[in-house]
């Protein structure tokens, strides 16, 4: 009874102490491997391994690590020095949770010289310098294990690279955006080894000279006990125990922001707003002190002046052990400040992450983290808390799978302690980081939109509720040299004044007459009115002119996409624009999608066929619409009927200088003019008859028809759908687009549409 009551209770430990169920699965994976190499161990010597912490954030880090290496001692002998802010009261005295992990701290050395600014800083790094050559000395480690970023560690590496012992460097390689880079990459200069965590910062590292056969691509090993314990039963036991017991689920906030140590004065000022933000938005907040860097001091005095120590919304702590604060951040409904904890663990939780001024903004985040970059006022910051808090998002593993520990201990087992120290070289490319801004939500998201047309060239800034904020129109030029080079100033001057009107330029769309190819930016066939325009490349040279993406399409398309974002076909799943101006065009939307065809032919309305021995069309064909319906063609029957001089009726105003249009027979046929009434009910038909085969094919639930035609147009040829489509297609409604500028709002909307894929 005794012996299984025993057992009964160290299963239960196991259950309830995440270290106990992590020492057990590394113990158990090092059984394993003994099995299986017991023989070649015995010839091999054991690595001596020292690690070396220096405060509570590098340590969660190490852990995982330190446990690995205590698992297999066969393989192993593990030293541990803790120096840095491990021994600072006013930071928790942290080394004590190293040593209820049950390690045996070999040297403990005071580092730290108070002060909390630069100059202490400095002297931290020289009083380290001084007392870590004896330490060294009498350890005799082959590899030391050094994490990070921070100045402790600086001198680690510094005086074991001195010493000819070889450096693991943890997580070298990433980009925080502050003085924290070049110290992490000092240190992995001075480092033999690199245990990294992301593609992206393993291509740093190769970019920076450092030897590929020596890096490790490894993930996070925090992710490690991470993913394996955050999962607990006990969760709300621990946030009532740091929040009490009438905090919920997902409604609280962490706070943790630290000094940026080359610009202390401007990291002040970010957390005084960011506690006023908190404060007005009036969420329970768990909020940690910052850590030791210079700058700290102030931003404790701001704290305490703004009461938030006694604030019954706020609790203040120094210290949360790791298990603990996983739980918390995990279960949160938003964290704020500048931790890397919001940039790396936050998102394996999928918790909303707002990341405040410069620090972290190199680094590759998760969908959950938003950047407040220039969080120069409260509002900026508590619309940044409206916007995230509460949310959830999907889980992301871009910094570890859980795997780390044991790549970093067969990584350890393969250094060849005979191969020189020196370091070969090499010089790759390096990938730049992509994150998101809040200014990119605070701003007007906008287009540049370009309309080639046969007589003028238009270029407006469009934003995304479809206004057009800004216009310019100029003659459209007669050669390619000019017409290019008017496109890119006018875009040039349109940027410069986007800048003035608050407009975040997302990209640039092309409305173009002609065969269009989207998919490359080629204008393949262009239309009569627009000359030295076919087979022309016009996303490449205006792409690298403005260092924009951008979209080409055919302006009939284009007026599709502009009715299916701001108009008639929004939220319509399949319909119809034709348009009805000097040629007839238009677009076809089916489930959604435009429909472009083989060869980009698709929606060319205009060359429908509806009467064999029709007149001659502009394409060379006869009987297309186009010859019947287009402006073109109704100008054509009002000079001829002004020739024949029947076109004038009395009461008809008519200048006789004054060019004959559409206009004059549209007026004539409205004044009893029975010639001109003929021409339009014929032009009626043949645009009517056209739309009916469309209706047939296709069958959409819509039409609309757009450009200057439409308004006379539209009861027209209701009518002739209504007598000659077949039953089921009778009822499909036409409309005329309620659009000014359908050819711009739909180049502004494949900007739109492709750039601005996150909903807030």
């Amino acid at each position: 009874m005794n012996r299984r009551g025993g057992m009964e209770k160290y299963l239960e430990s196991v259950r309830t102490n995440p270290h106990e169920l992590y020492f057990l699965r590394m113990q158990r994976n090092r059984d394993k491997e003994r099995e299986n190499m017991e023989g070649s161990n015995q010839s091999k010597k054991r690595l001596r391994v020292c690690v070396a912490t220096c405060n509570r954030a590098d340590y969660s880090k190490l852990a995982p690590i330190m446990f690995g290496i205590k698992s297999h001692p066969d393989e192993f002998d593990l030293e541990v020095v803790v120096l840095g802010s491990h021994l600072i009261d006013d930071y928790g005295n942290t080394f004590r949770m190293i040593e209820q992990d049950d390690f045996d701290i070999g040297s403990k050395l005071h580092t730290i010289v108070r002060g909390e600014d630069e100059a202490a800083m400095v002297e931290s790094v020289g009083l380290a310098l001084v007392k870590l050559p004896d330490v060294l000395q009498r350890l005799r480690p082959d590899v030391l294990v050094v994490h990070g970023d921070r100045f402790d560690a600086l001198a680690l590496a510094t005086a074991a690279a001195l010493m000819n012992i070889r450096i693991l460097h943890v997580e070298g390689g990433e980009v925080s955006g502050t003085i924290d880079d070049s110290i992490r990459h000092a240190i992995s200069k001075l480092a033999h080894y690199h245990a990294c965590c992301t593609r992206m910062a393993e291509q740093h590292l190769i970019a920076m000279c450092e030897d590929h056969a020596r890096i490790l691509l490894a993930g996070c090993p925090s992710y490690d006990k991470l993913l394996l314990t955050h999962q607990r039963e006990d969760y709300m036991d621990i946030i009532k125990s740091w929040l009490g017991d009438n905090v919920q689920e997902c409604d609280y906030i962490v706070a943790l922001q630290h000094p940026v140590t080359t610009a202390i004065q401007h990291s002040i000022k970010i957390y005084g707003l960011m506690l006023d933000a908190l404060l007005s938005f009036n969420k329970k907040t768990l909020i940690l002190f910052p850590n030791i860097d210079a700058g700290s001091k102030e931003m404790v005095r701001v704290m305490r002046r703004k009461g938030i120590e006694q604030h019954p919304n706020f609790r203040a702590v120094k210290h949360i052990p790791f298990e603990q604060f996983i739980q918390l951040v995990c279960h949160a409904g938003c964290m704020i400040g500048n931790s890397s904890c919001g940039v790396r663990e936050a998102g394996a939780f999928g918790t909303p992450v707002i990341n405040l001024g410069t620090r972290q903004t190199g680094r590759e985040t998760g969908e959950n983290v938003l950047h407040v970059r220039d969080a120069d006022t409260h509002n900026k910051i508590y619309h940044a808390l409206e916007l995230q808090f509460g949310k959830r998002y999907p889980c992301s593993k871009i910094y570890g799978d859980g795997n780390a520990v044991p790549r970093i201990l067969k990584f350890l087992q393969s250094i060849d302690l005979d191969e020189p120290l020196q370091k070969t070289f090499c010089f790759p490319p390096v990938k730049d980081s992509i994150s998101q801004d809040i200014d990119h939500i605070l701003e007007t998201q906008s287009a540049l939109a370009i309309d080639l047309g046969g007589t003028n060239l238009r270029v407006a800034i469009v934003c995304m509720k479809g206004n057009v904020v800004k216009k310019y129109v100029l003659p459209n030029p007669k050669t390619f040299e000019d017409r290019m080079g008017l496109i890119i100033k006018m875009c040039r001057d349109a940027m410069k004044d986007a800048v003035c009107l608050n407009c975040r330029i997302l990209g640039v769309g092309v409305s173009t007459g002609g065969r269009v190819n989207p998919q490359e930016g080629l204008v393949l066939h262009s239309t009569n009115l627009i000359q030295e325009w076919s087979s022309v490349d016009l996303r490449t040279p205006i792409s690298d002119a403005l260092h924009l993406p951008v979209w080409v399409d055919n302006d009939g398309n284009c007026a599709a996409l502009a009715e299916r974002k701001f108009g008639h076909g929004k939220g319509v799943e399949n319909f119809v624009t034709v348009i009805t101006g000097t040629g007839i065009g238009g677009g076809i939307v089916h489930h959604n999608e435009l429909v472009h065809g083989s060869t980009f032919c698709a929606a060319e309305l205009g060359h429908i066929v509806v009467s064999l021995d029709g007149p001659q069309c502009s394409c060379g064909s006869h009987g297309c619409i186009e010859a019947y319906s287009s402006g073109m063609a109704l100008q054509k029957e009002a000079k001829r009927l002004h020739d024949e001089d029947l076109l004038k009726v009395e009461g008809m105003d008519m200048k006789l200088s004054e060019p004959i249009t559409a206009a004059h027979l549209i007026s004539a046929a409205r004044m009893g003019n029975s010639k001109a009434d003929a021409v339009l009910n014929k032009a009626a038909t043949a645009l009517g008859a056209g739309i009916i085969n469309i209706l047939h094919i296709v069958n959409p639930s819509l039409v609309i028809l757009s450009g200057v035609l439409a308004s006379f147009y539209q009861p027209l040829v209701q009518r002739v759908i209504s007598e000659r489509a077949l039953f089921s297609t009778k009822g499909i409604r036409v409309l005329t687009s309620d659009l000014e500028e359908p050819a711009l709002l739909g180049a502004a909307s494949m900007v739109l549409d492709y750039t601005t894929r996150r909903i807030y």
